[in-house]
C-alpha cells in the first residue's frame, strides 16, 4: 500500500532533450542509430542501439533490505529501449515502510551527470524508436510517497533506460554509467520521523 506525504504541489519535469549541457572532451557517446560504429563497434549487429550490462552493484545496506537488480532487456532495439528491474524485499521480522517509494526502486532517477534517465516501463514517453533520446520532458510529483511492507514482501519496478538529451543528435551514450538513489527505512510506518536511511546505488555499462 503506497502512503502519500504532500510536501510540495509543484510538477518536477525531466529537462527537455537538449537542456542539459553538452559532454565534456572524452565523455563516450553513441552516434545515430543503424549499424556497429566504425571505431569501437559499440552497437551489436541488427539492434537499434548498445547492450547493456550491470558493471557494479553497492552492497547491501547495514538494516535488513535486500536490494536486487537485473537486466532485462539487454539489447535496444527499435522496438523497445533497455530494460532493468530493481526489487527491494524487507528482510526483517517487522513490517516497516520504504520511501521515497520511486525513488527507492529507481522510477524517474537520472545517472550521474545527467546521461541517461530509468522511468518506469508501463510508461510512454516521447522518444526516438531506435535511438531512445528524450524529445520532451517526463512530469512528476514532488509528493513523498512511502511502500509499506510486510516481513518477505518485495517492493519492485519494471524500468527502461532512456537516453536523456545530452546533445541534438545523441542516442543512448555508451560507456559506464552510475546511478544513485537515497532508501528509507521506516520501522514504524506512521511514523515517518524515525527512520534510517543508506545512499544506495549501481552502474551500468553500455557497449
Amino acid at each position: 500500500m503506497h502512503t502519500r506525504r504532500s510536501f510540495l504541489a509543484s510538477a518536477s519535469l525531466l529537462p527537455l532533450a537538449g537542456c542539459l549541457s553538452a559532454p565534456s572532451a572524452g565523455t563516450p557517446t553513441s552516434g545515430l542509430p543503424g549499424g556497429n560504429d566504425s571505431a569501437g563497434k559499440t552497437r551489436p549487429e541488427g539492434t537499434g542501439g548498445p547492450a547493456v550490462t550491470l558493471a557494479s552493484v553497492d552492497d547491501e545496506p547495514d538494516f535488513p533490505l535486500d536490494i536486487e537488480v537485473t537486466v532485462t532487456e539487454p539489447v535496444a532495439t527499435e522496438d523497445h529501449p533497455p530494460g532493468l528491474a530493481v526489487e527491494i524485499t524487507n528482510e526483517g521480522d517487522e513490517t516497516v515502510a520504504i520511501g521515497e517509494a520511486r525513488a527507492a526502486v529507481f522510477e524517474y532517477q537520472y545517472s550521474e551527470g545527467g546521461y541517461l534517465a530509468l522511468l518506469p516501463a508501463d510508461g510512454e514517453y516521447a522518444a526516438e524508436p531506435g535511438c531512445w533520446r528524450l524529445t520532451e520532458g517526463v512530469g512528476t510529483t514532488d509528493d513523498y510517497l512511502t511502500v509499506t511492507l510486510e516481513p518477505g514482501a518485495s517492493h519492485a519496478s519494471d524500468l527502461e533506460l532512456y537516453a536523456a538529451g545530452v546533445e541534438a543528435d545523441a542516442c543512448l551514450p555508451v560507456g559506464e554509467h552510475r546511478f544513485a538513489t537515497t532508501i528509507a527505512r521506516y520501522p514504524d510506518p506512521d511514523d515517518l520521523g524515525a527512520g534510517e536511511s543508506v545512499d544506495w546505488g549501481f552502474s551500468v555499462l553500455l557497449e
